[in-house]
């Protein structure tokens, strides 16, 4: 059964229903499934394109759900001592921390590598 929902402009295509009994469906599967940590190919890079001049550690290429995701990112700021976001497949940690994320990620066994400069 798809997820019921409230959000009238997701409804394309739908005007009106004379039915009591209609719910409307979403059809749009959002849930990905997260591949092990020993299938995930990360790429670490550093970034500092319009973020006037600051530099971040750009952790790309993770599959998986956005609470993952999340949790990956969160755990990542937490050792780093630093902030940082995740969101879209990607993780970003404020600062030049390439090396330690680098450690953490393949001691939890994910397989990742630095590149870029």
């Amino acid at each position: 059964m798809a997820k019921k929902t409230n959000d009238w402009k997701k409804r394309e295509g739908i005007v009106y229903s004379t039915s009591d009994d209609f719910e409307f469906e979403d059809s749009s599967d959002e849930s990905t499934d997260t591949l092990p940590p020993a299938q995930q190919n990360l790429k670490i890079m550093l970034d500092k394109k319009a973020r006037a001049g600051k530099k971040v550690t750009l952790i790309d290429g993770f599959v998986g759900s956005e609470d993952d995701l999340k949790e990956l990112g969160k755990m990542l700021k937490n050792k780093c001592g630093v902030g940082g976001s995740a969101k879209d497949g990607e993780i970003l940690i404020q600062g030049d921390h390439r090396e330690k994320v680098l450690q953490i990620l393949q001691a939890a066994g994910y397989k990742a590598k630095k590149s870029g400069g």
